[in-house]
Formats: structure tokens, C-alpha cells, sequence
């Protein structure tokens, strides 16, 4: 199963109230698909576990211009609720993704995922050496 970091929404993904993401590439993924939601994928430092949080799965997948958030408001609007930020204008998540996504622009097209969670796929709590005792505890 392929690994999808939400190091930036870890807060939202454990709350269960992010059910699409937009992400840079990612043009492979289909509707469908069963991924890992961890907390971080890359740039770990040596020994830092994968936090593993949930499995996810695909339901819809399509490319779109960033700016529709901006130019369409009511879409807009109900999407900056289903990444996890109530709290944000469509103006504002832009900004916050373009600032957080190296070349990003108004005007890139994104990959959106809409997703829904599996809460009952098991998920094994990290691959740190630290965590093999727990590891055990789960998997006797």
C-alpha cells in the first residue's frame, strides 16, 4: 500500500475532518486506491519513525487549476471545508498552499483527492526499532 504524507493536515487527518486533499503530481492515483495516511512520508531524520495514521481510500480523483477555489466561490468555499480549514477563505488556502508547495501558483493545476477513511484496516503504529515491544504487544 502507498504512503501519502499529511505532514501540513496531520491535526485535520486525526480529527477525520479532511476528506479531500490537493497535492503536486500524484497524477497515478486512481479511485480506488487504498493508501496510507502517515504523518510525515520524507525527510526523516535517521531513526525518526513513520507515523502511521489511518487508511484511506480513494473515491475521486481529478486535475483542476488552483485558482478555481478563487474563482468559483461557492465551490470554494465548501472545499476549504473539506481539507480541514472551516476557518479559511478559498483566497487564503490558496496563499497557504502556494506558500507551502515549492511553485505553486494561482495558476497550477493540482491533483485533488477526494477520500474517504477505512477505520477498520489495521495499522501498525510505527517501523521505529523503539516500538517493536508495542509492536509485539499488538502482534503477539
Amino acid at each position: 500500500m502507498r504512503n501519502i504524507s499529511f505532514a501540513l493536515t496531520t491535526a485535520q487527518i486525526r480529527a477525520r475532518s479532511k476528506t479531500v486533499t490537493r497535492r503536486m503530481g500524484w497524477l497515478d492515483v486512481r479511485a480506488g486506491d487504498k493508501l496510507m495516511a502517515c504523518e510525515k512520508c520524507m525527510g526523516r531524520k535517521k531513526g525518526e519513525p513513520l507515523v502511521r495514521l489511518v487508511v484511506i481510500l480513494v473515491d475521486s480523483v481529478r486535475r483542476e487549476r488552483l485558482r478555481q477555489m478563487t474563482d468559483v466561490p461557492r465551490y470554494g468555499r465548501a472545499e476549504v471545508i473539506a481539507e480541514g480549514f472551516p476557518e479559511l477563505t478559498p483566497a487564503a488556502f490558496v496563499k497557504f498552499f502556494c506558500a507551502s508547495h515549492k511553485g505553486a501558483t494561482r495558476e497550477t493545476v493540482v491533483t485533488r483527492i477526494r477520500f474517504r477513511y477505512l477505520e477498520d484496516e489495521a495499522v501498525v503504529p510505527s517501523e521505529a526499532p523503539a516500538d517493536r515491544a508495542q509492536l509485539e504487544l499488538v502482534f503477539p
